[in-house]
């Protein structure tokens, strides 16, 4: 009498196809992951242009506000661009309100420095020369920064009675922050 045992257990094509399944599932969520890391914005390099973008917009929104360059004599107590006495906050073109006056302040001068918000219209730090107030690179490779002021003309104001300010920051990741607020006129003072 011969009695046949049945054989358990996998046989050795059974446990080369589990392999071969599990790899190419193991290989496929591994790729996944792969591809959103890389494409996933880094949230340092986002908390610091952020960072950057809130201390510029803060600087600028701080900065008086007048029809007047604020170095002008009546600065505190005009009540439109008439009651200056040294021109208006105006650019080269005539423009006002967008841009430095006189043409010679920078942000960094102690001599002429920039004293209205409307100077701080065109400003820009190229890429790697993100500077403090004093002009003290900060040490932030890679990272450049804009400001725009534009008129905003908010209901029941007068169309220059209002500006809006927009600072983008611009990142390593090249995924720039915008942030923008609106500075109004507390006329007649700053």
């Amino acid at each position: 009498m011969c009695t046949r045992h049945k054989q358990r257990g996998i046989s050795l094509i059974e446990l080369i196809m589990f392999i071969v399944i599990v790899s190419v599932a193991l290989a496929g969520i591994l790729l996944v992951m792969n591809v959103t890391t890389k494409s996933s914005a880094d949230p340092i390099i986002h908390k610091q242009a952020l960072a950057i973008a809130e201390s510029l917009l803060e600087e600028v929104e701080l900065m008086p506000f007048t029809y007047c360059d604020p170095n002008d004599v009546n600065a505190a107590s005009a009540v439109n661009a008439g009651s200056c006495t040294a021109g208006l906050d105006q650019n080269k073109s005539g423009a006002p309100l967008t841009s430095a006056t006189p043409n010679n302040e920078t942000r960094y001068d102690t001599s002429f420095p920039f004293d209205n918000v409307a100077d701080y219209g065109g400003f820009n730090m190229a890429a790697g020369l993100i500077m403090d107030i004093t002009n003290t690179n900060i040490g932030l490779a890679g990272y450049k920064a804009d400001i725009a002021v534009a008129r905003n003309g908010l209901i029941g104001l007068p169309a220059d009675a209002a500006l809006l300010i927009t600072v983008t920051v611009t990142g390593p990741d090249l995924m720039p922050v915008v942030l923008e607020g609106i500075r109004t006129r507390y006329s007649p003072n700053p």
